[in-house]
């Protein structure tokens, strides 16, 4: 099955790369984490602005609970 993955590891990948998606590489979730790359990459940078955005409100909202579970459903570990 996989052990459960780190919600203090996804949060702080989330804050610190969230431009490039790699929280949601960590977690599973593959096809956000690629539009937020996707998104970086394509506009040579420009755009980054919005994935960074987007990854340190995931990157919080994993912290706080709110998001709590990986794309297979397992509950994220302390």
């Amino acid at each position: 099955m996989g052990h459960a993955k780190s919600k203090v590891a996804a949060g702080v990948l989330g804050i610190l790369l969230g431009a490039i998606g790699v929280h949601n590489f960590y977690l599973g979730f593959t096809g956000k984490g690629l539009a937020q790359l996707l998104i970086t990459l394509l506009s040579c940078g420009f755009l980054a602005a919005i994935s960074s955005i987007w990854g340190l409100i995931e990157g919080i909202m994993i912290l706080t609970g709110n998001i709590n579970r990986d794309a297979r459903g397992m509950p994220l570990r302390d």
